[in-house]
């Protein structure tokens, strides 16, 4: 499900903007246009961000900010203001805001910021690659075909991981080499062969098609079932 941000922003043509700019970006976007409004829909939407305007009718932004908080509501908050003295920067980051972004701003650090304050809120969502009926969870370092568990190596977890993180990628064997052995690797000159082989031979155990493919002179792909 799409991540819901709540833009609160009196000025129509810029709250638009926003909310075109964060659409194209797969989010969800719910538009108030003054603090009254904005904190009854926080409170009753529960978005999974909040990009807040400090000056505002009704209450202020930041007196959003304050009452949300002070009733428990942790939504992350993205202050959004052409008031950019550091003594407004406390003032907002006291009131509970969790970022803070100065009027004229570009909209790619906006984006930016939401980003990372979304990736923040949800760690582990950051840590599952996801190809194909192949799951991998970099934090607990588990490995799951068609919802089985795999059992591998350290070194096959990371080979894994690259080939995860640049699926349908052909990636020649000195690029693995540089990153997954790393460059003052010394071994045999086939140990890439090696540990693809087990590769294969463990995701395929349960399930026959293969992910893992070799591009021949060249190196090896993650690409869909053959």
């Amino acid at each position: 499900m799409n991540e819901h941000i709540l833009v609160v922003e009196d000025d129509p043509k810029l709250a638009e903007f926003i909310q075109i700019e964060l659409g194209l970006e797969g989010y969800q976007v719910t538009v108030a246009t003054n603090g009254i409004e904005g904190l009854a829909i926080a409170r009753e939407a529960k978005p999974d961000l909040v990009i807040l305007d400090w000056m505002l009718p009704g209450i202020s932004g930041l007196d959003v900010c304050l009452r949300l908080r002070n009733t428990g509501i942790q939504v992350p908050i993205v202050m959004l203001t052409a008031k950019d003295e550091i003594p407004d920067r406390v003032m907002g980051l006291n009131a509970g805001a969790d970022d803070y972004v100065t009027k004229p701003f570009s909209i790619e650090e906006l984006l930016a910021r939401v980003k990372a304050r979304l990736r923040r809120n949800h760690p582990a969502e950051t840590e599952m690659l996801v190809f194909e009926d192949l799951t991998l969870n970099r934090l607990t370092r588990e490995v799951y075909r068609n919802r089985q568990l795999i059992e591998l190596t350290a070194k096959e977890f990371d080979l894994l991981e690259f080939m995860l993180r640049h699926s349908r990628q052909v990636i020649t064997r000195d690029q693995i080499l540089e990153t997954v052995w790393g460059y003052d690797f010394m071994g045999e000159s086939n140990i890439i062969d090696v540990y693809i082989r087990a590769l294969r031979i463990k995701l395929e155990a349960n399930n026959p098609k293969r992910l893992l493919h070799t591009v021949r002179g060249v190196g090896y792909v993650l690409r869909e079932y053959a």
